[in-house]
């Protein structure tokens, strides 16, 4: 490649994602197309309102993460994405994603044993930048869901940030504030009782498909129970779930 190419590439890297993006394809072309994808991504999602879309057409993906501790800003790392497409009420089982990530830490053995993964798992396994360009195509402009979402939305973040140095932009509800408005009288809100509560069989926890799996069974309880009190849209949904 001729250096005005490469200056032209260069720039048009840099225009679409930033400095990171044109740095690191003078070493690795493909991790720059990888961060430019992602920026992009992350840049057109804010176009898109999804408020007016009923909630029987609306398409998810339900998500879960398993990660090395709770601290995104002390190190702690992804060690998995798991997820999948609902689309109304209705689970698409064979539209599903599962990665485990290769960290740059020692995944801590109380993780190994509450995740089933272990550091001898993850030495082969993709970088992060690799799984999370994977994972945002899965998810393309799909509206996001998970249970407890505040420490999920942490982690992409920090994820998002550390590669691309962009954030999380699509929409994102958390079942646990859902389940809250459903029955706010409720004494816990886990999601082992929730799926309890529903007759949810339990199959594996802790991992991250698995988690995602449950707890599409468990946005489709309540798919059915919002049904009920004339809840149409996402935008209706919204304005309920603000009040409470």
């Amino acid at each position: 490649m001729s250096d005005e190419k490469r200056t032209g590439r260069l720039w048009n890297l840099y225009k679409m994602g930033g400095i990171a993006p044109a740095i690191t394809s003078m070493f690795d072309p493909r991790n720059a197309q990888q961060m430019a994808f992602i920026r992009s991504m992350m840049k057109e999602q804010r176009k898109n309102t999804l408020f007016d879309m009923p909630l029987k057409e609306l398409e998810i993906v339900v998500f879960d993460l398993e990660t090395t501790g709770f601290y995104p800003n002390n190190g702690d790392e992804i060690i998995s994405f798991g997820g999948v497409v609902v689309k109304g009420h209705q689970i698409q089982e064979n539209e599903t994603f599962y990665s485990i990530v290769k960290p740059t830490r020692q995944i801590p053995e109380h993780i190994e044993l509450l995740t089933g993964i272990t550091n001898d798992m993850v030495e082969n396994a993709p970088d992060l930048l690799t799984v999370l360009h994977n994972f945002m195509e899965f998810i393309d402009k799909k509206m996001l869901v998970a249970h407890a979402s505040g420490h999920d939305k942490q982690f992409l973040n920090a994820a998002l940030w550390k590669t691309s140095k962009v954030y999380l932009t699509h929409r994102l509800l958390d079942t646990m504030m859902i389940a809250k408005w459903i029955d706010p009288k409720r004494p816990s809100y886990g999601l082992d009782e929730l799926l309890e509560c529903y007759n949810i069989p339990v199959t594996t926890r802790h991992h991250a498909l698995e988690d995602s799996l449950m707890t599409a069974k468990l946005w489709a309880c309540f798919m059915e129970i919002i049904e009920t009190r004339q809840v149409v849209t996402l935008g209706d949904l919204y304005a309920y779930l603000s009040r409470h």
